[in-house]
């Protein structure tokens, strides 16, 4: 598999774009899907980005997310437990404009409040935790091509 690089043009200035992938799933692992394809907004409104997911989870089970900032190693973001439990990472304390649910029908959320240019930056969500730092293995263990996301706030 292949990496891909998300980059804003000038024209892309006043909008944000979220580019998230599904990651690489096997028998046991839960096989996350984009409700939408993309999502449009305005700076400063609250974004939601949302997985459905294909079994139900137990107790046991995580989600993590992670953001990307462009020539930069992947951030953790925060995780969600099966129990709906969610954890922050010590850098989003502070200021916690992220937050993540589990809700109804199988969805695993991703809410950006207070959404600025700054949050143009690629997202991921795995079903384990995944290495940060090292972008080749990053990239062989969460992109594919065909299930790459873009998502845009105007």
């Amino acid at each position: 598999m292949k990496g891909h690089d998300c980059e804003l043009s000038d024209a892309a200035k006043d909008e944000l774009n979220f580019l998230w992938t599904e990651p690489e799933t096997s028998v046991n692992c839960q096989q996350l899907t984009a409700v939408k394809d993309e999502e449009s907004s305005l700076e400063g409104s609250t974004v939601t980005l949302t997985y459905k997911y294909s079994k139900a989870i137990s107790a046991g089970e995580n989600f993590f997310w992670y953001q990307q900032h462009s020539e930069k190693p992947s951030e953790f973001l925060m995780h969600i437990s099966g129990l709906n439990i969610s954890r922050a990472a010590e850098s989003l304390k502070s200021a916690p404009r992220f937050s993540t649910k589990l809700s109804g029908e199988k969805h695993l959320e991703l809410k950006i409040s207070s959404a600025a240019v700054s949050d143009s930056v690629v997202y991921y969500c795995a079903v384990r935790p995944t290495v940060t730092g090292n972008n080749k293995t990053l990239y062989k263990n969460l992109w594919s091509k065909d299930n790459r996301k873009l998502h845009n706030i105007h």
